[in-house]
């Protein structure tokens, strides 16, 4: 566990609760996520998972509590610096023009430029990289009207890598991902998080959560909570009282699995 000031500490909210309309998403509670480390909110729908994110995200306030980002508050950041510092996914990813998929995932580049500035053969090595972690090197000059949702989804990946912040946020990144990608994206995260960034991620797989998160925040719908290590929160009791419906505990090997019951 890392103290209070510590420079490693990537994202803190301090009794933290979070309200829309007359419904409460969930009590208050603490959690600090540590370079190398990575949280996944876990919940049924409609339990507050988007909305969490983006309240850790800075682009909603907490009705109680706060939100620190390095150690800082959201309203002490320059919204460009907070930009390279955090990255966000997006559920969905709406293209109203045309534009080349190297173009979109350049996008990610803008906070890392000057007002008037434009992007460099280094901005764009760095994009064509990101195309390539994803899959997609060769669709650079595709229009991004033209893609798949699952190809769609993993240029929206790259622009994130384009942007190169030191924590990553991400609102349900398997979103219309097979089987195949589903996996390597998340490894993907898993390899970035051993050397050395955040990752915070919205999941609906309980058995992913349970392969790669270190911490969980497990909502309910009904404004409970449940924050803290994988192994504390991922108990059978606890995961069939979020999403109402009996879930059983299975070890396979070195895996633990959950399955509905």
């Amino acid at each position: 566990m890392t103290g209070v000031g510590d420079p490693s500490v990537l994202l803190e909210a301090e009794r933290l609760a979070l309200q829309v309309g007359e419904r409460w998403l969930c009590c208050e509670f603490s959690l600090r996520l540590a370079a190398g480390e990575c949280l996944v909110l876990l919940g049924p729908n409609g339990a507050g998972k988007t909305t969490l994110l983006q309240t850790l995200a800075g682009l909603r306030a907490a009705t109680v509590g706060s939100v620190r980002l390095g150690g800082r508050s959201y309203a002490d950041w320059d919204s460009l610096a907070a930009a390279r510092f955090r990255g966000l996914l997006a559920q969905q990813q709406p293209d109203h023009f045309s534009a080349s998929v190297l173009q979109t995932t350049l996008v990610g580049r803008h906070p890392h430029l000057g007002r008037w500035g434009w992007e460099t053969a280094a901005d764009i090595a760095i994009a064509q990289a990101a195309l390539a972690e994803v899959g997609l090197a060769e669709f650079a000059g595709r229009d991004v009207l033209s893609l798949s949702g699952g190809e769609r989804q993993r240029v929206a990946i790259a622009t994130l890598l384009t942007q190169a912040p030191r924590l990553f946020l991400l609102d349900e990144p398997t979103n219309h991902l097979d089987l195949h990608y589903q996996i390597a994206v998340l490894e993907l995260f898993a390899r970035l998080k051993r050397n050395g960034c955040g990752v915070v991620m919205v999941l609906h797989d309980i058995n992913l959560a349970t392969r790669f998160a270190d911490h969980v925040i497990l909502l309910d719908g009904k404004g409970g909570v449940l924050a803290g290590a994988r192994e504390e929160v991922l108990q059978a009791d606890h995961l069939s009282r979020a999403f109402d419906h009996p879930i059983r505990r299975l070890d396979v090997g070195e895996r633990i699995l959950f399955i509905p019951d």
